[in-house]
């Protein structure tokens, strides 16, 4: 099964800012392909997937169902291992 990162953000976040980067880290790492959403111009993803906060990681099949979400700023390992 083919996974890829949707990965929801706003240029005004610092925590995003921050978390950018780590997040190509991982994708790179485990070979998975990531998707930037910016929550105020993508309004219909940030609808279809429930987004509350930024920033959100959203871990999806290759038919966009949601398999995992990570909510909030957190380092290399924790992203590694949410992505599995």
């Amino acid at each position: 099964m083919n996974k890829g990162i949707l990965y929801f953000s706003a240029p005004w976040c610092e925590p995003c800012k921050l978390f950018g980067p780590v997040v190509d880290s991982a994708a790179t790492q485990k070979g998975i392909p990531v998707k930037k959403i910016n929550i105020d111009y993508d309004t219909s993803f940030v609808e279809q997937y429930n987004v509350k906060s930024v920033p959100t990681l959203v871990l999806t099949d290759n038919g966009g169902k949601e398999l995992n979400r990570l909510v909030g700023k957190h380092d290399l390992n924790t992203v590694l291992n949410f992505i599995g």
